[in-house]
């Protein structure tokens, strides 16, 4: 399907696939999460690709890792949206992606801010780190900077004129917001059939 060239990127993969994304700061819930949606509502998810990436590597991430990491997600992207499904979940994308290079780093290269902003989702469900904190392998820093996290994907999201939802509270009560979240933007969207 090709787009519409009087339309934006953004109108034009809202009519094609609606994207939904599982953002925010480390070890809130978001991997559990996004493949909870995906089971739910029958969709393709898109795993996160920092973390894949980490593991295939079994070391520390760099900077140069940025936009290897960048490039794994394009491409996942694009395979799981090769059928046109009418929804797919995502682990994360390349606001995640900004966020973190330049919480690390200091910087993102701009051909993936340039991307990230291009390729704005049609939701995204930021998670609050009001959760424990469990350590995961790969996971460099604690708790006590989930909140600055936070702050930065505030910012970024702000900054492109994402549609955002904050996902808080306890397990179950963070499934039932990001369950209502999809479920509106579905039926907002006319797919209403499509989607289980």
């Amino acid at each position: 399907m090709s787009a519409d060239p009087g339309r934006t990127p953004r109108e034009a993969t809202r009519r094609a696939t609606l994207r939904v994304v599982v953002t925010g700061p480390e070890c809130t819930g978001k991997t559990t999460l996004a493949r909870r949606l995906a089971t739910r509502f029958a969709a393709p998810c898109v795993s996160e690709q920092a973390r894949l990436y980490a593991a295939a590597h079994s070391r520390p991430l760099h900077a140069t890792d940025v936009e290897p990491i960048a490039l794994g997600f394009l491409a996942a992207q694009a395979i799981a949206t090769r059928e046109v499904p009418p929804l797919l979940v995502l682990d994360t994308d390349l606001v995640s992606t900004v966020v973190y290079a330049r919480h690390y780093y200091g910087a993102c290269a701009a051909w993936i801010e340039d991307e990230a902003r291009r390729r704005t989702a049609d939701l995204y469900l930021l998670h609050l780190p009001d959760v424990p904190w469990i350590p995961e392998p790969g996971q460099r820093e604690g708790a006590d900077r989930r909140a600055e996290q936070l702050a930065l994907f505030r910012a970024e999201l702000a900054a492109i004129d994402a549609p955002v939802v904050e996902i808080a509270g306890g397990w179950e009560l963070r499934e039932e917001r990001a369950v209502t979240a999809v479920e509106r933007l579905v039926l907002r969207a006319g797919l209403g059939g499509q989607v289980p």
